[in-house]
């Protein structure tokens, strides 16, 4: 027997970013978008532990015990007093080092994989905790939608979406590590009062209404001065894409991956074609959201 789950990506349209805490981490108010970009993570029985990985730099994915997705199935094992003796398999498709959360997608499919092949029981609420702890998108991963993330982006209000939004994205010919972006915020923000962050009415309403005008008017990434910082070169994306109409164009989260929002299928077809021409990115790919959460396909 085996379970297979399928898990999206996500984009932030916003991602308000506080000053850091004396624990290191920093206050978060992080407006998720889930899209339609999947990994598949598979779980199988086996004598111990394993994890293997195919697709789109997949060799770039550990397999060891630091994956997201191994430590999932080690916490859920250890709640119940087993061993996590399963065979984890992740189709990747989700941009590896991409800031769209694909690792923490695969912690999310791997964790529900596991508690349906183990038959668990354990409720929606054990399963979001165990997401927070394993890190601050997981449990957006196994939610979906769209949601406000706040603390340090792990505790989650769902939002409404009016509408489908979309997307297309430019992924960079190399990653950004997530810590060192933040560590760039931290140091670009050296003596300056940095407020606390807070949710955009502007956005939650343009969610709602599925608004892509008013939604492209509101969007922002407190991350983005830091990874442009990091990687001068996504300047020349985002320009690209603004300059072939895209409403909105930001980096998705620590990046490297650059977002940006079209007005419909057909605009964002437009887009994706400029920037895969414009020479400024590895690949291009259209998404639209929102895209539900983990969801098991089978099993």
């Amino acid at each position: 027997m085996s379970v297979t789950v399928r898990v999206p990506a996500k984009v932030n349209v916003q991602l308000a970013v506080g000053a850091a805490r004396s624990d290191g981490f920093h206050d978060l108010a992080n407006i998720f978008l889930a899209v339609g970009l999947h990994d598949e993570v598979t779980v199988t029985p086996a004598a111990g532990l394993r994890v293997t990985c195919e697709g789109p730099d997949a060799e770039q994915v550990p397999l060891d015990a630091t994956n997201l997705a191994a430590r999932a199935a080690l916490a859920l094992a250890e709640r119940r007093g087993m061993e996590p003796n399963v065979h984890i398999h992740i189709a990747k498709d989700i941009p590896v080092a991409g800031g769209m959360a694909g690792g923490s997608a695969d912690g999310a499919g791997a964790l529900l994989a596991c508690d349906t092949l183990w038959r668990t029981g354990a409720s929606r609420a054990e399963l979001l905790s165990i997401c927070a702890e394993l890190g601050s998108d997981v449990p957006f991963s196994l939610v979906g939608g769209a949601a406000l993330g706040t603390g340090r982006g792990e505790k989650l209000r769902v939002l409404e979406v009016g509408g489908t939004f979309h997307w297309v994205f430019a992924m960079a010919g190399r990653g950004l590590s997530t810590p060192a972006v933040f560590r760039e915020f931290d140091r670009l923000g050296e003596g300056l009062d940095i407020p606390e962050p807070v949710a955009s009415e502007e956005i939650v309403e343009a969610l709602a209404k599925g608004d892509p005008d008013a939604l492209a008017a509101a969007v922002s990434n407190d991350l983005q001065p830091a990874a442009l910082s990091l990687f001068p070169e996504l300047a020349d994306t985002l320009a690209a894409g603004r300059d072939a109409g895209a409403l909105a164009a930001l980096v998705s989260g620590s990046g490297p991956t650059t977002a940006f929002l079209a007005r419909d299928r057909e605009a964002a077809a437009k887009v994706a074609q400029a920037l895969t021409a414009s020479g400024t990115c590895r690949t291009v790919r259209t998404a639209s959201g929102p895209a539900p959460g983990a969801t098991v396909l089978g099993g």
